[in-house]
């Protein structure tokens, strides 16, 4: 059975841990995202131990934002480790997201656009041109013309940045929350179901998955329901 399109966030207290967790959702899902905290705890290692024997694909969410020479040497330090994806800031500018990709030519590099923690009255305080989709809209623009090939953007936006982008690029979509489940921090969400509707490709789920009694069970439920969705 072919995994589904979910990067589960592996926000977990220590390395045991998210190495548990990743054995027990990897044969339901595409993707491990290992995120800033969990790379500056354990470093590089965290990469060999989550992903284990599976080949999972691993997701490496950095969010990289600096001057393009040091954002060059840090996307090339970790391209090392063979991530399947690696994150940007777009704000960071078209010259520092095309250093990344000329950096790790092997790797996916996804630009994040709007954190799905900020909201309209946020943008507002930030001195951001909005709403929240036209933002979203204009950096994706400018990534993929700096050479991108995924997006960060919350379900909110994704169907509004893939009639921009076409086809071709990956749409990565935080803030999925499935039906019922606690929202925490996340102010722009959608169901997993929805958000592949409009147009997503890579779903991050996070919490809803490795705070279950059985991360594997949920990962499964999920994984199921998304198949019942692309099916119908």
């Amino acid at each position: 059975m072919t995994p589904a399109p979910i990067a589960v966030a592996l926000d977990a207290p220590d390395l045991e841990t998210a190495a548990r967790w990743a054995s027990l959702v990897t044969p339901h899902v595409s993707t491990i995202k290992v995120g800033l905290e969990l790379y500056l705890r354990y470093g590089p290692d965290v990469i060999a131990s989550v992903r284990g024997a599976s080949g999972v694909q691993i997701f490496l969410d950095l969010k990289l934002h600096d001057i393009p020479n040091t954002v060059a040497g840090a996307a090339k330090a970790v391209a090392r480790l063979r991530p399947a994806i690696l994150t940007v800031h777009a704000a960071g500018g078209a010259a520092m997201i095309r250093a990344a990709v000329e950096s790790a030519p092997q790797t996916k590099i996804a630009a994040v656009t709007i954190l799905t923690s900020l909201d309209e009255s946020d943008l507002d305080r930030m001195g951001l041109a909005g709403p929240a989709d036209e933002a979203v809209r204009r950096l994706a623009a400018l990534s993929v013309g700096a050479g991108a090939t995924a997006l960060v953007c919350s379900p909110n936006e994704v169907a509004a940045v893939r009639a921009e982008v076409g086809p071709g690029i990956t749409l990565i979509t935080p803030g999925v929350r499935p039906q019922g489940a606690d929202v925490q921090d996340q102010v722009r969400v959608a169901t997993p179901e929805q958000a592949l509707a409009d147009g997503a490709d890579l779903l991050v789920i996070g919490r809803p998955i490795t705070g279950a009694a059985d991360p594997g069970a949920a990962a499964a439920a999920i994984a199921a329901s998304l198949r019942r969705t692309t099916a119908s």
